[in-house]
């Protein structure tokens, strides 16, 4: 995955400018910001650059820039779109987020975060009818796309599906973690839908995919003083980051949470996190990035949609070739809620058929993906 910061050879069709790094390379480099995308990057301290250089048909997303610079641009043909005030957001980001920005000024209550509140934010605006609210939360949506595509380029990506009710301390949570450290050792890339449970649980197998075995065991017991984030989000997130700060630079994976469900918080394990305000956007995205397979442990209708969700894709190969599908927990999935029977005859006949398994046991799921990839 490429890192949150200047990407070193840029392709000759790459013309988007998403640091101030990236700026500086670029001007350096050719001289002029012509048909260049400047991407919620602060200029402030570049005006002499922006005065000297050809920004022809240039576009800047939420730059900031001093008066003079953006007049002088503008009147070159580059198009500006200034920063928006007041957002708890920014709409043209140009990367995903991390744990530490969605839950700075946690030490205030949760309710103090960005995340929390862009989450009021959302609340307020979504149903209000007002076409510019719609248009930054779509802004935003594609900015984060963009950018995810850019941190998963060339990644093998596994995404691993589950209900936000599994708690710590359970069973169930420790083998979620486990499969996530499997997987991540097997040199995949988790991601997750980004919230806790089940989804937290994977994101922190890949975090401690680096350590000792021992380190995860001792995570689980630190965690479980907090099952849930319920009654409390802040407990909950601070016992994650008291886990991250005894144990820095843990293996990176990958959440993609919602808005939508913004009563459920992202967890602080999946070192990048892709967070929309349009579910379905977010659901078609996590998915359809899942190039290497996709997991499903026990949930309910939220994991049955993505089941689904998934298999359509596969039963038509609009994406291609049909990627693995491996559900764990064969009570719940033929009795509880019976998915592996209709999945099962869906894919009679077809590609998909040979890209299908029904695990009993979760340490056998990262097996059976492994061997479906093949």
């Amino acid at each position: 995955m490429h890192p949150t910061s200047a990407r070193s050879g840029r392709a000759a069709h790459d013309r988007e400018i998403e640091s101030l790094a990236e700026f500086d390379e670029v001007v350096a480099e050719h001289g002029t910001l012509a048909r260049f995308r400047v991407q919620a990057v602060d200029l402030t301290g570049r005006t002499a650059q922006l005065l000297g250089l050809d920004a022809t048909e240039a576009v800047f997303l939420g730059c900031p820039m001093e008066p003079e610079a953006a007049a002088h641009v503008g009147s070159a043909g580059a198009l500006v779109f200034p920063p928006v005030p007041g957002l708890p957001f920014d709409p043209y980001r140009g990367f995903v987020y991390t744990p530490a920005e969605l839950f700075a000024s946690l030490d205030e209550g949760y309710e103090a975060t960005p995340d929390a509140r862009s989450y009021a934010w959302f609340q307020r605006t979504r149903s209000d009818g007002d076409v510019l609210a719609s248009t930054l939360r779509a802004i935003h949506d594609d900015a984060v796309s963009d950018a995810l595509d850019e941190l998963l380029a060339g990644a093998r990506v596994v995404g691993v599906m589950g209900g936000h009710a599994m708690e710590r301390g359970t069973p169930a949570y420790a083998g979620a973690a486990r499969l996530g450290r499997e997987l991540t050792r097997a040199g995949l890339t988790v991601a997750t839908g980004g919230g806790p449970g089940a989804m937290e649980a994977a994101n922190l197998g890949a975090y401690a995919a680096p350590f000792a075995d021992s380190m995860l065991e001792e995570a689980l017991h630190i965690l479980a003083k907090t099952p849930s984030f319920r009654p409390s989000v802040a407990d909950w997130a601070r016992a994650a980051f008291e886990v991250r700060e005894r144990w820095p630079d843990g293996g990176a994976s990958v959440g993609i949470p919602t808005w939508f469900y913004g009563h459920e918080p992202p967890n602080a394990f999946a070192a990048h996190i892709a967070k929309y305000f349009a579910n379905a956007t977010r659901e078609d995205g996590l998915l359809a990035r899942s190039t290497a397979g996709v997991v499903f442990l026990p949930g309910a209708a939220g994991t049955v949609q993505e089941i689904f969700d998934n298999a359509t894709p596969n039963y038509y190969e609009s994406r291609g070739e049909p990627a693995p599908m491996v559900l764990v927990d064969e009570a719940h999935w033929t009795g509880e809620l019976p998915a592996w029977p209709l999945l099962r005859a869906l894919a009679r006949g077809r590609s998909m058929e040979s890209r299908i398994a029904l695990v009993d046991a979760i340490e056998d799921a990262a097996g059976a993906i492994k061997r479906l990839a093949r």
